[in-house]
């Protein structure tokens, strides 16, 4: 798990800033994951820091997906 603050969502993508500094633009979010957090609609979540665990997915042509996992606010 890694620390990132969650700052927008915008034509399907997710995109976090991690504490290293390094942006990362995610295209999947795991469904039980924006059943508890509804970061497309709900603008509270954004600037709000997560623990966040993601995969990265390697396709056919070498390109790669970030999905996120696991989100756990930090209060």
């Amino acid at each position: 798990m890694r620390t990132a603050v969650f700052k927008s969502y915008k034509k399907g993508y997710f995109t976090f800033w991690f504490e290293n500094g390094e942006e990362l633009v995610f295209e999947e979010v795991h469904p039980r994951v924006l059943k508890q957090y509804d970061l497309k609609n709900d603008k509270s979540y954004i600037d709000q820091e997560f623990r966040i665990t993601f995969v990265e997915d390697y396709e056919d042509d070498d390109a790669v997906i970030y999905r996120v996992e696991s989100l756990k606010p930090i209060q």
